[in-house]
């Protein structure tokens, strides 16, 4: 299956490798690396999540406390967002809104 990062996905992995980097010198890094680990996984498990907000899948990082939001169209998984669960319930069906 073909993996595709959408322009807020992208965004929302930049905004969390900046929120952790200025925690820990690294701790970006290491972010980015499992945010990548657990997006690289919907090559194979893309569709069994179950649908969290309208036609959007929900897979859960395994390490960070985020939700990947994806659509499986034909043999493409799209990465529509990446979000912080620690967020407001409302602020992330605002932003889903915008996925």
């Amino acid at each position: 299956m073909k993996l595709e990062l959408l322009d807020l996905a992208i965004g929302d992995l930049i905004e969390g490798y900046h929120f952790y980097e200025r925690q820990e010198v690294g701790l970006g890094t290491y972010f980015l690396d499992t945010l990548y680990s657990d997006i690289d996984s919907l090559r194979i498990f893309g569709g069994i999540h179950r649908k969290a907000h309208k036609n959007l899948h929900r897979a859960l990082s395994k390490r960070f406390p985020f939700a990947i939001y994806y659509t499986l169209e034909s043999e493409t998984v799209r990465v529509r967002s990446i979000v912080d669960c620690r967020r407001n319930p409302s602020w992330i069906r605002q932003h889903l809104g915008n996925a």
